[in-house]
């Protein structure tokens, strides 16, 4: 499957949205179970972290105008 680059992008960015949506919604079922939930907190904090990253990739290849036609992605 091809794609451009800032596709590919793009669906990091959805993607990391929906870990961590699904992270929170652990973290809660998890407090409210009486779990302890340290370790599933910092995992969603990592991937807070995680999108921050894959939004700024984004947005800078967006501003440099410059971007790579295609990218190949392996599956």
């Amino acid at each position: 499957m091809r794609q451009t680059v800032l596709e590919m992008l793009e669906q990091h960015v959805l993607l990391g949205e929906r870990h961590i949506a699904r992270q929170r919604e652990i973290v809660a079922d998890f407090h409210h179970k009486g779990f302890r939930t340290d370790l599933a907190d910092e995992l969603l904090n990592l991937f807070e972290q995680m999108q921050l990253l894959h939004v700024a990739h984004r947005d800078r290849i967006q501003k440099l105008g410059h971007i790579p036609r295609t990218a190949e992605l392996r599956g």
